[in-house]
Order: structure tokens, then sequence, then C-alpha cells
């Protein structure tokens, strides 16, 4: 049963490698390196098939999925092993897809590595991975994220031609916005809506009620839809036990522990210079794509904002997952914010607001007000606006403080970035 689960991956790996594949605007590894190579990201962001063109580009190679129920509670690492081998004739390099589904997998991959094989392997839990590759892999391990489509490969999905236009562009900004990136999705005519509900109740019920063994299950999936029905919103644990309907806060931060774990949400802290003051205050909640936010969130009408509010997070967050910054969000006691304070080695570099439509003059001066504060306090010269299409430099003084303000539209931004 083992051999013919392997064989059959094997044909249907075959199959998959035929498919269009859009390149994915990350680095290529050395596979040639012995360093292991741990590509981590949501469900169905694309991890899969980005790992199956690189390894196959590079030479003779093995694969096994480990999200097959055919494989579920293997323990024989032994025969595993030897089926493997045998299936792709003493392959070079091993794909191993899904490891987390594998118990004790990472003794079972320092065992390969030990016998010479160059390793790429997958997973769709964050903390899992992290802390099985900080005990047992430290140091012989490099991680490469994937996300769903950035906008930039989403471009590059739905124009086969070279050549597009500025209107091309902005009708397709404003379908990315709210479809959201997840590949199936932009490469295929499959329903979206009904393919990203599936994809939550999936995470929710595979990833994490039957590994964590949650006995309520519909109070972490309503958890789930309120986070994703209000992102960019903060939210205190307390006021999350409320919505749940909790006995305990302590209950709610497992839960939203295991939702972060999934990379179907994730939390941004508000900014202090007190590691203390950080952990007690309100934190504010994105998604991992904003088809979420579209079709497993509850909105009325598209918030066009919010969801260029939570892009931009997005592309921070995978910034602060490749360890190149770290970011928060501003807030005085006077209520007043700014969307996102970046830092770079420790010292704050930009501010960034995200406000979709600058038409009124009054939003105008509250978002600029707010930069310039922030930009004051925190010392920080670097400050910008996100739009719709605004673009330029708006010199501006507020309180006696005197700074430019670069306008820059989304579309430009997220390819930039």
């Amino acid at each position: 049963m083992l051999r013919q689960a392997i064989e059959w991956q094997k044909q249907e790996l075959e199959i998959t490698l035929n498919e269009k594949y859009i390149p994915r605007l990350v680095r290529t590894p050395d596979l040639n390196s012995k360093i292991i190579k741990v590509v981590i990201g949501p469900r169905r962001a694309g991890k899969s098939f980005y790992s199956q063109h690189i390894i196959s580009d590079a030479g003779k190679y093995g694969y096994i999925n480990l999200d097959d129920e055919r494989l579920s509670g293997i323990n024989d690492y032994d025969k595993l092993t030897e089926e493997l081998m045998s299936v792709y004739n003493k392959p070079e390099r091993i794909l191993i897809d899904e490891i987390q589904n594998l118990t004790h997998w990472e003794l079972w991959v320092n065992r390969l590595q030990r016998i010479g094989l160059k390793l790429v392997v997958t997973g769709s839990n964050a903390h899992l991975l992290s802390s099985e590759l900080a005990t047992h892999l430290t140091g012989r391990h490099e991680k490469i994220i994937i996300f769903p489509f950035t906008f930039g490969e989403y471009r590059n999905a739905s124009i086969q031609n070279e050549s597009i236009s500025e209107a091309q562009t902005d009708a397709l900004l404003e379908e990315y916005l709210f479809n959201g990136g997840f590949p199936e999705t932009v490469v295929t005519a499959i329903n979206k809506k009904d393919y990203v509900a599936t994809l939550f109740q999936s995470s929710i019920y595979k990833d994490i009620v039957k590994r964590n063994r949650i006995t309520s299950a519909e109070s972490i999936e309503n958890l789930g839809r309120y986070l994703l029905s209000n992102t960019g919103s903060e939210y205190s644990y307390r006021s999350l036990t409320r919505v749940v309907g909790c006995k305990s806060d302590m209950t709610v931060r497992k839960y939203l522990r295991f939702l972060e774990e999934s990379f179907i949400v994730f939390s941004v802290s508000r900014f202090s210079y007190k590691i203390r003051e950080q952990a007690a205050q309100n934190k504010k909640i994105f998604a991992v794509d904003n088809s979420l936010i579209s079709f497993v969130g509850f909105n009325m009408s598209p918030n066009f904002g919010k969801l260029a509010e939570n892009l931009v997070a997005i592309t921070l967050e995978k910034k602060k997952l490749n360890g190149l910054i770290n970011y928060f969000f501003w807030k005085n006691e006077r209520h007043e914010e700014v969307d996102f304070v970046c830092l770079e080695k420790g010292k704050i570099y930009q501010c960034i607001q995200v406000c979709w439509n600058m038409d009124n003059p009054k939003t105008e001066n509250r978002e600029i007000r707010s930069l310039l504060k922030a930009g004051s306090i925190l010392g920080c010269e670097e400050l910008i606006i996100i739009t719709e299409k605004d673009s330029g430099i708006k010199n501006v003084t507020w309180s006696g403080r005197n700074a430019n303000v670069t306008l820059i539209p989304l579309k430009k931004w997220l390819l930039e970035n």
C-alpha cells in the first residue's frame, strides 16, 4: 500500500508538472547545498507547485506528499525511505510536501540529510515548523515564504502578453483587491467563493480542530469569521472572549494562536518603545489573503480602503517573516493613528498611511496630521500615503512641523514591493 501510494503520487506529479506554471517572484535557493530548504505558507498558496518546479529543474529527485489519507498514521520511517528511494531510483534530492502531518518528522529529515540527500520540505503550520526547526535543525535550514499571488504575480497570471495598459492594470487591481491571489482561483475558472469557503473550512477542521483535538469547533470557526469580518480593526482578548462566548480569555488566546499558526490571520502590535507595553495593548488583525475577507468574512459591500490596507499589511508581513523588517501601527492618546510604522535593524525608517480616497480635504488633513505627528515623535522623515490614484510629493506644515509627504498609488507601491 505504501509503495502504491508513492507511485500514484509520482504519476500525479508528472501530470502537474505539465500544467501552466506562473513563476513566483521569490528567490530560487541553491539546491546543490546541503542546507534544508523549508517552504512555508498558507494552504493552497502554491508552495507545492513552486517546490515541484524548482526541484524538477535541478536534476534527479524524489517526491512524497504527506497530506494524503493513504499515508496517514505512518510510523515506519525505514520502510518509507526504502520505498521512496526505490520508486525514484535513488534520487539525489527529495521534496516532502506538508511535512507537519508526519509525527516526529524532524528526526526523519535529519536522517535523510545525514545520508547525503538534499531536501526541500513544505509546511502549512508556522509554529510547528519554526519550533521544530529551531530545536532540531538549527543552522542547517533556510526558510522560503510562499503566500498567495502578489499583485505582480496576479498580473503576470492574468495577462499573457508583455504589453499592458494603465487601464488594464487598474482593472486588475480592483479584481485583486476583492478576489485575492490564491493561485488556483486565478489560473482556472473555478468558483472563487466556493473555493475559498471550502479552503477556510479545511484549514479550520483539518489543520486546527483535528490536530489540536478541539472539542468546540464552532467557537474557533466563529472566531475566524469574526476576525475576517473586522480586518484592520483593533482587538483585545477580553473583547474576543465576549464575541466567541468563551468563559476564559486563555481559550481565546489559544484559538487565535491556532488561526495565526495556520496562516489564516495575523496580528500587528501597537508601537511602543517598551516591550511590556506592546504586549499589554490592543493589536490589529489582518487576513493572509483578501479573498478570505470577501468570501468568508461578513461584509455588506466591498470596503476598498480596508482591502487596500490589508494588502499593504500582507506585503509587510512577508518582509517580516523573511527577517527584513519589523512593523507596527501607531496611535497616540488622542486616538490619532498611523497604519504602519516600519523598522529596519531596530530603527524606524518609514511611516505609512493607507487612504483609498483623498478627495475630501478633511480626510487629507486628518491623514497628513497623524503622519506629521508620528514622524515628529518617532524621528521619522520618510512619510508615505498609499492611495487609489494620487501621486506626488506634498510639502506640508502642521503646528510648526514641516515635512514632505509622498503620495503613491497602491498599484505602484505593490509592484515596487
